[in-house]
């Protein structure tokens, strides 16, 4: 499958924490922005509820499709990223077909 510009339709912003060293071990900061927003492409996967605790939480998988570039190559699975509202934790990343053009990166939301 390849993937053309006009798929790519939403725009994206990457959330990186820092490490911050509070004198008894590494504590995560706040996430802030990194970089700026970027197009990508998004297709929910699958989305589940469940009942925990007397109240109903549900959780939405997407995969974005984003160009590679060395910036979208340095997102790790500890970042997250917002989209049209949600925030999403990162998964993975992975190629996709056809001579890396594209990377496939794989979120879970927590919608409440």
């Amino acid at each position: 499958m390849v993937l053309t510009a006009v798929k790519l339709d939403r725009r994206v912003q990457f959330l990186r924490s820092e490490l911050i060293d509070d004198g008894y071990g590494n504590t995560q900061g706040e996430f802030v922005a990194l970089g700026s927003p970027i197009y990508a492409g998004r297709r929910d996967v699958t989305d589940a509820e469940k009942f925990a605790s007397g109240r109903t939480e549900a959780t939405l998988d997407t995969r974005f499709t984003v160009r590679s570039s060395p910036f979208t190559r340095s997102i790790k699975p500890w970042d997250r990223l917002t989209c049209e509202g949600l925030e999403f934790d990162i998964i993975g990343t992975k190629q996709t077909e056809g001579r890396q053009a594209f990377l496939e990166i794989s979120c879970k939301a927590l919608v409440t």
